[in-house]
Parts: structure tokens; sequence; C-alpha cells
């Protein structure tokens, strides 16, 4: 069984800088890559985002080429080991915690959880049944399929405006569909898609059904749009939320608030379990943003070494 100072659970920006900085604090660290639940390269969702324009130092720049810089920075460390390896368990042992993925099993002193959130589901009939058949999460990857036609976005927040948005650059239209009556985005973006001619906004709705044969065709809204309850669109994305991957976490005993999300001291990032700590989107913090999260990487890291230092586990 391998053995290490510090096990970072989770491979997005959260635990890519919490890698760097453990080492940068002379920290055996492994950084275990897929979530519990989630299967997303290393980087994290942020890969999934077409343009990011709020991290400093990078006025615009694509999700996935932030993430490979934050993966490069980490890996630049000899300290620093990171494996692309679903976790399955984690059981705390005295002073160490195993953890376990389908390929081997590791030790360490002290354990990061960045194990961030997964896309809330469509939950119209037929959501689950088009899933990859016209019903996705993911703008970037899927939308030049979509070029030249016409798709539905579901959400009213800055994550579904930035979709809307990619998909404008390929679909000939681009539905938001959202049960508020506006769209909560930042001011930016939203003065974007108001200047953008392909985008229609379709506020107080929800879709009650999904329907086609082999891909899906059309949708049912839960009030009329045009004197119909129909929509017809070759594609629906999906952009409602996430749902914190603290499943983990709750079994060593971790406390979660009633959204799932691990509760942590602010300062520290530490949870209610001693040598345990959590940081980034999985967390209470109710600013969830990619600079946040490497913050809390970076804090977690400080607090993870001061916690292994303080208690004399390096001897």
């Amino acid at each position: 069984m391998e053995s290490y100072d510090f096990i970072v659970i989770g491979a997005g920006g959260t635990g890519l800088s919490a890698g760097m900085y453990g080492a940068r604090l002379g920290m055996k660290t492994l950084v275990l890559g897929f979530n519990h639940g989630s299967e997303l390269p290393i980087g994290g969702v942020i890969t999934t985002t077409n343009l990011v324009e709020n991290y400093p130092g990078f006025v615009k720049i694509s999700g996935y080429e932030l993430a490979k810089k934050l993966e490069t920075h980490a890996r630049s460390y000899d300290l620093v080991t990171i494996k692309n390896e679903l976790v399955t368990e984690v059981k705390k042992d005295k002073n160490k915690f195993l953890v376990e993925t389908k390929k081997g099993k590791y030790n360490g002193k002290v354990i990061l959880f960045a194990t961030g959130t997964k896309w809330k589901k469509l939950g119209a009939k037929g959501g689950r049944e088009f899933e990859n058949k016209g019903v996705t999460y993911c703008a970037l990857c899927d939308a030049p399929l979509y070029k030249n036609k016409v798709v539905a976005v579901v959400g009213g927040g800055d994550s579904a405006s930035k979709d809307a948005l990619v998909l404008a650059e390929h679909a000939k239209k681009v539905f938001m569909i959202c049960r508020g009556e506006k769209i909560n985005s930042e001011k930016i973006n939203l003065e974007k898609i108001k200047q953008n001619k392909k985008i229609e906004i379709i506020p107080n709705t929800e879709i009650i059904e999904v329907k086609g044969d082999d891909t899906i065709s059309s949708v049912v809204l839960n009030k009329e749009y045009h004197g119909k309850n129909e929509l017809s669109v070759d594609g629906i994305f999906v952009a409602i939320g996430h749902v914190a991957l603290s499943d983990l976490a709750k079994k060593i005993g971790v406390q979660t608030n009633s959204r799932d999300e691990i509760i942590i001291n602010h300062k520290t990032c530490e949870t209610n379990v001693p040598g345990v700590f959590a940081a980034g989107d999985v967390t209470d913090n109710s600013f969830k943003q990619l600079i946040t999260g490497v913050a809390e990487g970076c804090t977690s890291a400080y607090y993870a070494y001061e916690f292994v230092t303080k208690n004399k586990l390096g001897e």
C-alpha cells in the first residue's frame, strides 16, 4: 500500500491547487482524479467551460486551457502524484486514512475532499431516456453537433447563459427555458444574451416531457408558448444546477448541510472530523467560482500541513 502525507480526492482546479501547495510545503501528495459519481477529466468542471473571463491573470482563456495550466503547475513538483482513478471507499484507521480506488489502495495522514459536484438531472418525463440522444449536460462538448439546428437550454443562471452563448455560435436558434421571471446571470453575460438575435428567453416555464423516436424532436411545456404547449427542438442542454458529491465524506462522519454540502471552517477548511479537510464546490461556501475553489485548495493544504506538524504525524 502506497503511503502519503496528503491525499486529495478530486482533481479539478481546487484539487490541483491543493496538490501544488501541499508539495510546496514539503508534503508527499497524492491527487486522485475521477470523482465519485462524476467522470470528468483532470481539471474538472472548468474543462467544460468555453471561455473564462474572470480568472485573474488571464483576460480570456478557455476552461480547458486553464485547467491544463493548473495541472502542469501541479505536476512540476516531484512530491505530487496525480492519478486518474475512481475513489470507491475512504476509511479512518487510527491516525491514518485509507483510500481505495478501482486500481489501488493508499493511506494518508490527512485527507482533502475536493470532489466538487455533478449536474442535476432533468426531471421531466423522458429526460433520462433521451440522455445522449438529444438531452445533454455539456454545451461546450456537444454544441458543434447542432450546427444550424434548433436547441433549448434549460436553466436561468449564469451557467445556462454561458451555454446559450456557446450554442448560438453553432445553432440557428436557441431557446432559454427558465422557470423564473428573468435570467439571473453576470451582467456581462446577460448583455451578450440580450444582444444575440439567435437567443430567445421563455420565462416562467418548465419542460414536463421530452418526446421523440431515436432522438428528441420536441418538448412539452407546462404553459403555452405562442399558442402551443409543444416546442420543436433538436437538442436540450440542461443547466439547472449541481449536486454536491459528498457521499464518501459522509461515510466517515463528515457533517453536511441540507444540500449535502460539506460544512467547513471557512478560515481553515477543516471539517468536524480531525484530519479531514474540504474545499471547492463540494463545501457550504455560498460563492462558488474557480478562483474561490483554488484559494480554498491552497488554504486547506496549508492547514493540513499545520495539522500534520502539530500532531507530529511525520514522526
